[in-house]
């Protein structure tokens, strides 16, 4: 073998086995790797750097990069900027810290649920609406419309899932575009 063919060989190898790593979409700009944890990809997306505070500050940081499955719906920044004016200084004060960790497990779901499972459960589902409950023990329902997946809270308040399937080590981010928002 030359010198040449084997350096190509090896770059190609390289190549490949990065590419096999960042199979995900990106988020937020940044490659989402499938071995690392929920919180190790997170840490990465600039449109989540909300959410990264909020969880840092409810001390959620071990639960989220324990082994799971987790199924996360992710709020973006500017879903978390729509919340009223002071909500979220309000919640990352530490005195707070059992009602941040109450919103945020609203968003956590036990296992790992592709989008098309949910959907699916939902288009089972006699109402159109697939029933679960997320790790805060609130109540969620799933549905889709016109081909998009909603996830729904207590008050009836849409989340809608714009990057769905972001595959980690212990479980899955569907980013969403809205705060869920516990009773």
């Amino acid at each position: 073998m030359t010198h040449k063919r084997f350096i190509a060989l090896t770059c190609a190898a390289a190549l490949t086995a990065t590419t096999a790593l960042a199979a995900n979409p990106d988020v937020g700009g940044a490659p989402m790797f499938e071995n690392k944890t929920i919180v190790e990809n997170a840490v990465n997306s600039a449109d989540h750097t909300t959410l990264v505070a909020a969880v840092k500050a409810a001390g959620l940081v071990d639960t989220l990069n324990s082994d799971g499955p987790f199924t996360v719906f992710a709020p973006v920044n500017s879903a978390f900027a729509a919340l009223p004016e002071g909500t979220v200084d309000t919640l990352l004060k530490p005195e707070n810290k059992e009602m941040l960790q109450k919103v945020l497990t609203a968003h956590v779901v036990a296992g790992d649920w592709s989008a098309e499972q949910i959907a699916a459960a939902a288009r089972k589902s006699s109402d159109g609406f697939y029933h679960f409950n997320a790790v805060s023990g609130d109540a969620l329902s799933a549905q889709v419309k016109g081909g998009n997946v909603y996830i729904y809270d207590e008050s009836g308040n849409a989340a809608r899932v714009t990057i769905s399937d972001v595959d980690q080590s212990n479980g899955v981010i569907h980013v969403v575009n809205s705060v869920l928002v516990p009773k």
